[in-house]
């Protein structure tokens, strides 16, 4: 295994990618979302609906857009995402009517599984080799400042500009930074690839689980359901962050406590950075799962106290922050370097079918069963992600039981 890892530049650079993606794709949508309804005359959960049609598209596309990182380099992937995201963002300022605007919406999501965590995690392992792991949770670290930067940021610039021009805005700012960091960080890659091809050991994978094939299609199919409970539970309370708190009676201060997030993501990602080196990837996903129930949680049995409101955003942050981190690690640990980018490209798909369907269907929860009723429902189904973590971790001990050689991948 070749020592080489990601130069510091080009991992604060694609931070800085990953900080202006999620903020201008996904983010800043729920602040726009009143004004977009408004403006075409559809309630806000048709919106949502919208989102979640666009996220459909964007997770089926999703192991094709891994398959090609693997096949092509993902700086090059990367670089026409950026082209793409911009011009998506374009055609979403310019739609004149509901239509137009979900097509624009769904090439948005479509040009995201080029730019975001799949991408810029595979861009690590390509470059990075046997430092990915640790590069992947520095990448986390520094990209964990997107909800607390652009939440208020859209909110500001909306206040002088339309929901049109915000979106102009978050164009420019695609082609004008993201764009050439991304064509870098191609140059780069392929310079990795030309080292890597000198040292053969470069190619082997980072010590996967010697599981069988039956124990390895049952460990995949859980890690795809624990991830998609994940991002159903994530997706559902971020779109609906801000509105939710203040249906909850929090008023202003929702707003405010919702800012806490970002840094609680980057706290838990800190955390693990510094503590956690020894432990499994597995045993993070079970705590991740973990922490996203347990703030709802806190959230439902203190309503409408700020303190328990603070308690719920900061343990679903810790949970957040940990999730995308074992999002790129879980698989590199379980499978190995071998097809990471197609394997990758499945965890987002899963992540984003159920992340489709989430905004949509809590809203209409919302619409129907009032608010309180809802998030129990959603914090019932987010214990269904520790199951399914916790059954890995089983399979992996069974195996263990039976191959002591493995002693060392298990812990």
């Amino acid at each position: 295994m070749s020592d080489r890892k990601i130069p510091a530049a080009a991992l604060w650079a694609l931070g800085l990618t990953q900080i202006i993606g999620y903020g201008t794709l996904y983010y800043s949508f729920s602040i726009l979302v009143p004004s977009i309804a408004l403006e075409l005359v559809w309630p806000e959960q048709w919106v949502f609906g919208a989102l979640s049609a666009s996220l459909l598209a964007g997770g089926l596309f999703a192991p094709t857009a891994g398959h090609w990182a693997d096949r092509f380099g993902a700086g090059r992937v990367m670089t026409f995402g950026s082209a793409a995201a911009a011009a998506a963002l374009v055609a979403c300022a310019l739609a004149p009517g509901r239509v137009t605007f979900v097509l624009a919406l769904m090439a948005m999501e479509l040009a995201s599984a080029f730019v975001l965590y799949s991408a810029a995690f595979v861009a690590i392992v390509q470059i990075g080799g046997a430092k990915a792991q640790r590069s992947i949770t520095h990448l986390t670290l520094i990209a964990g400042f997107a909800s607390t930067l652009f939440w208020p940021l859209t909110a500001a610039l909306h206040e002088y500009l339309t929901w049109r021009e915000v979106y102009l805005v978050f164009a420019a700012v695609n082609v004008a930074i993201c764009l050439p960091i991304h064509a870098w960080l191609a140059r780069l890659s392929r310079w990795a690839d030309k080292s890597a091809s000198a040292t053969p050991a470069a190619i082997g994978p980072v010590g996967p689980v010697a599981f069988t094939p039956r124990d390895r299609s049952r460990v995949f199919l859980l890690m795809l359901g624990g991830f998609a409970i994940e991002g159903f539970v994530l997706s559902s309370i971020l779109v609906h962050m801000v509105p939710l708190t203040t249906a909850l009676g929090l008023g202003s201060a929702g707003l405010v406590v919702t800012t806490l997030f970002g840094p609680s993501q980057v706290a838990s990602r800190l955390i693990n950075m510094l503590f956690g080196g020894r432990l499994a990837q597995t045993w993070l996903a079970v705590i991740g799962a973990t922490l996203l129930p347990l703030g709802l949680v806190a959230l439902l049995a203190t309503t409408p106290s700020v303190p328990g409101a603070i308690a719920f955003v900061i343990l679903f942050g810790l949970g957040s922050g940990l999730a995308s981190i074992v999002g790129g690690t879980l698989p590199l640990e379980l499978f190995g370097r071998e097809r990471y980018g197609a394997r990758l490209g499945w965890v987002t798909a899963a992540r984003q079918f159920s992340s489709a369907l989430a905004p949509f269907a809590l809203a209409m929860a919302m619409a129907g069963m009032g608010v309180q009723p809802s998030l129990w429902l959603t914090a019932a189904v987010g214990m269904l992600g520790i199951l399914a973590f916790s059954a890995i971790i089983l399979i992996k001990r069974q195996r263990l039981a039976h191959d002591p050689v493995m002693l060392t991948s298990a812990n």
